[in-house]
């Protein structure tokens, strides 16, 4: 039902194929437009609008290992590593 398209990418003006496969995994998500880019570009495009955390080293106040965390840590609030915060979750 499907065949291989050649299209053009609107960024870089290259070549890229629209495979059979990725056409039907279009049409049962049901998007109406074809691709406009390629895989390349469409990486670099998600990839400038991630946002980069800064990372923080802390010390968790369960376990006493070193762990990074995405904020500043406070000298007068805890911080847990990542498992330590998940078992208390638990709880």
């Amino acid at each position: 039902m499907y065949e291989d398209k050649t299209l053009v990418c609107k960024d870089c003006g290259k070549e890229f194929v629209f495979t059979a496969g990725e056409q039907q995994f279009y049409a049962e998500k049901g998007f109406v437009n074809e691709p406009q880019r390629c895989k390349d570009c469409r990486n670099a495009r998600k990839a400038a609008t991630k946002v980069h955390r800064e990372m923080h080293d802390a010390i968790c106040a369960s376990c006493g290992s070193a762990c990074k965390i995405p904020f500043e840590p406070k000298n007068d609030r805890p911080v847990y590593c990542s498992e330590c915060f998940a078992k208390m979750q638990e709880e």
